[in-house]
C-alpha cells in the first residue's frame, strides 16, 4: 500500500466508515510525515496505519486537541513499550526516545464551516528497523532500544487501545488534564535550547508552552515568541 492516510481519505470520499476504523500495513511505500517529508518504512519491520475520527464535538480552531490526544497515545504506547526509557513528545507530535526519533503522526482534518467533519490520523512507529536507508538524522526503534524483536500484530491492539483511551477523554471535554500531560511529557519543555528561525538565524529560547491554536511559544531574551510548523527549527 502506498499510504494509508491516501486509503483512509479515499474510503472518507466514498462513504462514512465507522469511528475507529483502522487501516494498516506493514509494506507502506509512500508513508508522509509533517511539511511533505517522508517516512521511511522498512517492508515488514515497522507500524504504518492510519485511525478515521469523527470529532465533531470540537470547533475547527480548536483541532489542535486532537493532535494532543493523539500524540499523548502513541507517547503512552512506546512508554509502555519502553518504561525505562526517557520517551517525550516533540512539538508538534514527534515522540522521542532521548533525541531519538522513535514515531511521527499526520493529522489530516476535513472542515465544514467552523466544525471538524473528520479526522485521519497517520501514524508511524519504528519497531523492529535497525537500519535506515536514506539516512534520516536521528532515527531509532523498539529493536534498536531492547535489542529484541517484537511481533507486530501484537502491537496494533495495544497502541488503539491507548488511542481509544486519549480520544474519550478528549470526547469528555478532559481538554485541560490533557494539555498539561502534553506539556509535561513535551521534549524541551522549560530548558533553554538552541533554534533555528525559517531565515537561518539561530537563536536560544525557552519552551513555555503552546497557544489555543497550537503554535509553539518560547521565551526569547525576556519576550514571549509564538512559533507555526515552519517558522522554527530544532538545533
Amino acid at each position: 500500500m502506498a499510504s494509508t492516510n491516501a486509503h483512509a481519505l479515499e474510503l472518507l470520499s466514498k462513504s462514512k466508515p465507522a469511528e475507529g476504523t483502522v487501516i494498516s500495513t506493514y509494506r507502506q511505500t509512500d508513508g508522509r510525515g509533517q511539511i511533505g517529508s517522508k517516512w521511511e518504512s522498512a517492508p515488514d519491520k515497522n507500524l504504518s496505519l492510519s485511525v478515521i475520527f469523527y470529532p465533531e464535538f470540537l470547533p475547527a480552531r480548536a483541532q489542535f486537541q486532537l493532535n494532543i490526544a493523539t500524540s499523548l497515545a502513541v507517547f503512552d504506547f512506546v512508554k509502555n513499550r519502553l518504561p525505562e526509557r526517557p520517551v517525550s513528545i516533540k512539538w508538534p507530535n514527534d515522540i522521542y526516545v532521548g533525541k531519538l526519533k522513535i514515531a511521527g503522526i499526520l493529522l489530516q482534518n476535513a472542515l465544514i464551516n467552523t466544525q471538524i467533519r473528520s479526522s485521519v490520523v497517520g501514524i508511524g512507529i519504528n519497531i523492529n528497523q535497525t537500519t535506515f536507508l536514506t539516512n534520516p538524522p536521528n532515527p531509532t526503534s523498539l529493536s534498536l532500544e531492547t535489542n529484541q524483536v517484537f511481533k507486530l500484530d501484537e502491537q496494533i491492539p495495544l497502541l488503539c487501545e491507548f488511542l481509544e483511551q486519549r480520544y474519550l477523554q478528549l470526547k469528555a471535554g478532559k481538554i485541560v488534564p490533557l494539555q498539561h500531560e502534553y506539556l509535561r511529557q513535551l521534549y524541551r519543555f522549560a530548558m533553554p535550547a538552541n533554534y533555528q528561525r525559517a531565515n537561518g538565524e539561530s537563536f536560544t529560547g525557552t519552551i513555555t508552552g503552546i497557544d489555543e491554536i497550537g503554535r509553539l511559544k518560547l521565551e526569547v531574551e525576556g519576550k514571549t515568541e509564538v512559533f507555526d510548523l515552519k517558522e522554527i527549527r530544532f538545533l
